[in-house]
């Protein structure tokens, strides 16, 4: 099982909005990095799809017209993979199936034998 690592509450909205506005490639370079560093803490096991999901974003900015329009696209890649075929609501129905909820066997409950021979805790 893998667990989320803790976000960095120290980001500076107004110190990146600054640095986009009078310096767009150290923007750029220090967005790249922050987003590097997360995936370089990101466990093996999910590493690889976080990677990808990423490369599909930078690829819909690099082809958009404009911020808006990458913001759309982004929004609308992942609306799709909520509500889409396939997509996280599907899946959530799916656990609560009658097929999937019959297939789940319980643990078996553990027999609880009584070791006081007499309803009290002294020896005879």
């Amino acid at each position: 099982m893998t667990t989320m690592q803790s976000v960095d509450t120290d980001f500076d909205f107004d110190e990146w909005v600054k640095l986009a506005k009078e310096d767009p490639d150290a923007f750029e370079s220090k967005r790249k990095q922050a987003i590097q560093e997360i995936l370089d803490d990101t466990s093996p096991e999910i590493k690889r799809r976080m990677e990808g999901i990423q490369w599909q974003i930078d690829q819909i900015c690099s082809t958009s017209s404009n911020p808006m329009s990458s913001c759309l696209k982004i929004s609308q890649m992942m609306w799709g993979n909520v509500l889409g075929e396939n997509g996280l609501v599907e899946h959530m129905h799916r656990l609560n199936s009658p097929e999937l909820v019959n297939t789940i066997k319980p643990k078996e409950l553990a027999t609880v034998t009584n070791i006081r021979t007499n309803g009290n805790n002294t020896k005879s």
